[in-house]
């Protein structure tokens, strides 16, 4: 079977430190074009990728280009939605980085484009194909602590130079659209059921909207509470209680699910050093992370499941309609934010969209 021929779309910070790398070897794809505005990146660019790649400096001639079969969008977030309309148009399978639009009033063409293509179209959360949250999940659905009472999250950054328009709502910035989208849509994913209400508070202290504290609280009653920031530590964890115990991931410091049981007799502090070891040594990541520190399998693990899907013409997750789920409960949050009031996801979500 031929690779399929990408194409991708935008080649900025993340672009050039995971997709690109990523693409050029990625086992039943072939990256043969790319597409950025500036100059010196594509000249750039050229040294490192072979010789018969296609360079554009605007993305709308990659996306109309007939023998390309697929594209990785990676634009700034205001252009998401159009890119990513164009490409169904043009027949073209989609890998759309999050959000899949700036807002809820721009994304139904999306989603509609996409679901009358027949296309595959995926969004971005690679966090889905992290072995950690893979394993929480297996942990959450068989019970491993009981009945789960509470759910805590953390996600933050350090403080790093950010693009302009990652520090204007309008342009798509703000944590909320960032870094918790990615935990509302693992919300999905790792528990199944909907997101019922949000409230939530920002702050405004480097950029606009870049802290913010939010409350969700699911259509059972189990309520998460979740900090993100993008001007803090590189932190990303999620912790679950049960009646049974407790457990713990940190993506960036953890070789497994850290799993505390409520009837064990020793001491938490005695017991825990010998069994992180033990976890530590059997750990598929413990090679990733002492010969590859940083590195995050998952985006390649994304990527792979979405040309799998257009090989094998078969489903993908998530795809767009989770991304449409996990942006309209941003708004939902941004609306809490504003007025100071909880807000239920009812009160957002466009019902032609969710019947259709």
């Amino acid at each position: 079977m031929e690779p399929v021929k990408i194409g991708l779309l935008g080649c900025g910070r993340i672009a050039q430190l995971v997709h690109i790398n990523t693409l050029a070897k990625l086992n039943g794809a072939r990256l043969v074009a790319v597409a950025d505005t500036n100059p010196s990146v594509l000249k750039r660019l050229k040294g490192k990728l072979p010789s018969g790649t296609t360079f554009f400096e605007d993305y709308r001639e990659l996306i109309q280009t007939p023998e390309i079969e697929a594209v990785v969008v990676c634009l700034p977030n205001e252009l998401h939605a159009e890119a990513a309309v164009m490409a169904f148009k043009h027949r073209k399978h989609v890998y759309l980085e999050k959000p899949i639009a700036l807002n809820t009033g721009e994304v139904k063409d999306v989603v509609l484009t996409w679901k009358n293509s027949g296309l595959v179209g995926m969004v971005g959360f690679n966090l889905r194909f992290n072995l950690l949250y893979r394993k929480l999940k297996y942990h959450i659905a068989s019970e491993r602590v009981g009945r789960i009472l509470s759910v805590r999250s953390t996600f933050t950054s350090l403080p790093r130079a950010l693009p302009r328009w990652k520090k204007e709502r309008i342009s798509g910035g703000g944590v909320l659209l960032d870094l918790a989208s990615h935990h509302i849509d693992l919300l999905y994913f790792l528990f199944e059921r909907n997101i019922e209400r949000v409230n939530a508070h920002t702050t405004s202290y480097k950029s606009e909207d870049d802290t913010a504290t939010v409350e969700f609280t699911l259509e059972d009653g189990l309520r998460v509470q979740s900090f993100f920031s993008l001007y803090s530590i590189d932190e990303d964890n999620f912790e679950v209680f049960g009646t049974g115990g407790k457990m713990y991931i940190n993506r960036y410091l953890s070789f497994d699910v850290e799993i505390t049981d409520s009837t064990s007799k020793q001491t938490h502090l005695l017991k825990k050093p010998l069994k992180s070891l033990m976890r530590t040594l059997r750990s598929p990541l413990l090679t990733d992370r002492v010969l590859f520190p940083g590195r995050e399998r998952s985006y390649e693990d994304a990527l792979f499941h979405f040309v799998k899907a257009i090989r094998e013409k078969c489903p993908v997750s998530p795809n767009i309609f989770d991304g449409y789920k996990s942006l309209v409960v941003v708004e939902a949050a941004e609306r809490s934010a504003r007025t100071g009031k909880e807000v239920h996801i009812s009160e957002v979500i466009d019902e032609d969209i969710a019947c259709k």
